[in-house]
Parts: structure tokens; C-alpha cells; sequence
């Protein structure tokens, strides 16, 4: 059972990711805080495994009270801002994710899957490394192909199917996208829109939209949107690189 705590000075903006954890068995709400100190209190004191810590509060932010405490003894973090510049701070102190108000009901699963995956690696260890799919296997008629995850261009979700497009080709392994992106390894892919994930080494370049999304055109000149909701994990990612 991973233990969760929610911080965030609004009452309603707590009240939404509690209704959202609820839908998970999984997980158990230990506590709430409503601002930078009380967070670093409820920390200390509750020792949750996950911490949903809103960025900008009254008095201490989120990210200072992060900082305040030593990296062994802070919890796994996801993020959550109305605002869109916090992202590189986010990978700063190695937050999981980055979520942007209001939130998005599949990132929030997402973010949540990418925790279950790093809390057992932590239960098992904390020298225990992240392992990520490095190949797939996909059926083709008759025949099974192996697909290495470094020749993926780009994965897009087809119904219960996440089509691999590899060049001009195009294999469907039999898994929906949300679940295939906590497999991946997040240094080489990114995620940039509900139906869409990307090697972060084919994006060739970005152009600006209106409403902050943005298009991404990859080497082989295919053009994708990034929605506003994923456009900061984008951006953040490739400042990292």
C-alpha cells in the first residue's frame, strides 16, 4: 500500500486529487497540508511514500520545502501548478511529474502508474534500479517480430493497441498507451499529447501554436501536436538532455 500525502493551499484543488485517489485501491491518503511548513512537518511526522506538492503556496513554495529536506528523507513527488515555468525545478529535485492545473484525468493516472513503478523499486531497494522495455514483441499475421525499443520514431495510441511506428512501418502491440508509457524509459521518450508519445532524439524541431500548444516536426519531417498539458514535461525533458 503505497501512503500518500496532498498539499496544496486550496481546499478544492486538495478535494480533487483526494476524489481521484479514491478511485485507487492501492493507495492510502495519510494526510493533508495546506502550505510549505505544515508540508515539511507532515513529512517528517507521516513519512508518506508520495507527496502531491503544489508548487506555489503562501510563505514557503513547494519546491523550497523539497529542497528543505535531505534527498534521503524526502518522499516521491509529483508537482502540481497552475503555472507553466516551474518544470525544470521539477526535475531539479527529481519530482516524477509535473502535473498543470487543472488537472488532466488520464496524466493523472499516468503520474500514478509512473509512482507505483518507482515506490516498488524503492520497497525492493533503493539501489534497485528502474528497468525499462528495451523490446517488443508484436504479432504480424503468423509470424512474431521483435521490435528494439531504440528504433521506435514515435508511438501513437490506437484504441486498446499502441501502434509502434518504426520508419514507414507501422506495428501494433496489443497494449493501450497509457499503460505503455510507464514502461518506458522517460530519458528517450516523452509523451506529448493523450494519443501520442515520442523519442525524444527524432524531434528535429518545434513551432509554437496558439493556446501554448505547439507542433513538433521529427527528422523523417512527420509532424505531431503537444497539447498544453504536456507540453512543460516536454520542454523540461529536453532542457535535461
Amino acid at each position: 500500500m503505497m501512503r500518500v500525502l496532498v498539499v496544496d493551499d486550496e481546499p478544492l484543488a486538495r478535494g480533487g486529487v483526494r476524489a481521484r485517489l479514491a478511485a485507487h485501491a492501492d493507495v492510502q491518503l495519510v494526510g493533508e497540508a495546506a502550505d510549505g511548513v505544515a508540508a515539511i512537518k507532515s513529512i517528517e511526522s507521516l513519512r508518506p511514500d508520495l507527496v502531491f506538492m503544489d508548487v506555489q503556496m503562501p510563505g514557503l513554495d513547494g519546491l523550497a520545502a523539497l529542497r528543505h529536506l535531505p534527498p534521503a528523507e524526502r518522499p516521491l513527488s509529483i508537482l502540481l501548478t497552475a503555472y507553466d515555468h516551474f518544470a525544470v525545478g521539477a526535475f531539479e529535485i527529481q519530482a516524477l511529474d509535473y502535473l498543470l492545473k487543472p488537472i488532466d484525468d488520464e496524466r493523472f493516472r499516468e503520474s500514478l502508474d509512473r509512482a507505483r513503478a518507482a515506490f516498488r523499486h524503492r520497497v525492493a531497494g533503493e539501489a534497485a534500479p528502474a528497468v525499462y522495455a528495451k523490446r517488443f514483441t508484436v504479432r504480424t499475421g503468423q509470424r512474431i517480430a521483435v521490435v528494439d525499443a531504440d528504433e521506435i520514431d514515435w508511438i501513437e495510441a490506437c484504441d486498446d493497441y499502441a501502434g509502434l511506428h518504426v520508419g514507414p512501418r507501422v506495428h501494433l502491440l496489443r497494449e493501450p498507451l497509457h499503460q505503455l508509457a510507464g514502461r518506458l524509459d522517460p530519458a528517450q521518450f516523452v509523451r506529448v499529447h493523450r494519443s501520442a508519445i515520442v523519442k525524444l532524439d527524432r524531434i528535429a524541431e518545434l513551432e509554437p501554436l496558439v493556446n501554448r500548444d505547439c507542433l513538433v516536426r521529427l527528422r523523417d519531417g512527420t509532424p505531431l501536436r503537444v497539447s498544453r498539458t504536456y507540453i512543460d514535461q516536454l520542454n523540461a525533458a529536453l532542457a535535461v538532455r
